[in-house]
Formats: C-alpha cells, structure tokens, sequence
C-alpha cells in the first residue's frame, strides 16, 4: 500500500513539475522547491530528491524558506551567534 501511496506522489510530483516548466514559472536548469512544516513530509519528499529523473526536486520547511527570504541565506549563523551570546529570549524578542 505504501509504494502505491509513493508512486501516486511521485507522479502527482512529475505533472506539477511539469505545469511549472510548461508556464515558464521554473527554469528548466532550476530546481523545483517543495515546502511543508511537517516533518515526515519533509523526509518522505527528500527522498524523491535521487528517484525523479532530473534529479531537481527540494524540499525544505516553510519557516526556513521564509527565514531564507526576509532575512537572507544566511540567517542562521547569525540567529545560533545571538542566541549564544544572549540566549533564545534576547533571539525572540
């Protein structure tokens, strides 16, 4: 049941690639990024990274593309140093 489920995905997957290249919204050299904020999605959908025959699929969560959009590729390092330096309330606030 569970490869009929993968195969379905990974089909469904392969069309709205397709959809994306097709309207000129992705690149044909670009990878196609596929965002959620769970985490067994996040590792099912990893895993179709080396199945799909371009080899162009992402996966990611939500917050970090976002993080990576308003604050910047390189956001992280800058959050664990202040978070560091004046623990996570100073990083919240």
């Amino acid at each position: 049941m569970s490869t009929q489920v993968r195969f379905r995905k990974e089909e469904e997957i392969r069309k709205g690639e397709a959809r994306l290249r097709a309207t000129g919204a992705v690149g044909e050299g670009q990878n196609v990024k596929i965002l959620t904020s769970c985490p067994s999605c996040l590792m099912g959908l990893n895993r179709y990274q080396d199945d799909l025959k371009t080899g162009l699929l992402e996966a990611d969560y939500i917050v970090v593309e976002m993080a990576n959009q308003i604050l910047g590729q390189d956001w992280m390092p800058q959050y664990v140093q202040t978070a560091n330096n004046g623990g996570i309330e100073r990083v919240l606030v």
